[in-house]
């Protein structure tokens, strides 16, 4: 009777983990680049598509000064100037859509990104 219970049990786990129950899925980050490796005044990678609840972490890379302006959307942008390589920060989306974005002082150069929200 018990070996029945267990596999039962175990039924019931796998169904439950099937349909998500009881597992909340974790939310990602994902990493762009404020200026590309090669040197380019540019978002690496400039479109990046992600779940509703995930952050993107901005990260100085080269050429500096940036910032990331969020279109239409200030309480998601960050105006302030980031020098020093390495220097990040990091913007959760939690509605969906599609948001466009780019660097205030680069704009002209291009540096634009977009970034879709699922």
């Amino acid at each position: 009777m018990s070996r029945l219970l267990g596999i039962c049990l175990a039924a019931v786990l796998s169904l439950a983990g099937l349909l998500g129950w009881g597992s909340a899925a974790a939310a990602a980050t994902v990493e762009v680049k404020m200026g590309t490796d090669s040197g380019l005044l540019a978002f690496e990678p400039n479109t990046v598509t992600i779940s509703a609840g995930d952050t993107v972490k901005f990260v100085n890379n080269k050429l500096g000064p940036h910032n990331a302006v969020v279109d239409g959307h200030g309480e998601l942008s960050h105006a302030d100037l980031a020098f020093a390589p390495g220097e990040s920060w990091e913007q959760t989306f939690s509605d969906p859509g599609t948001y466009s974005y780019y660097c205030e002082p680069h704009r002209g150069a291009g540096m634009v990104g977009t970034i879709t929200v699922e």
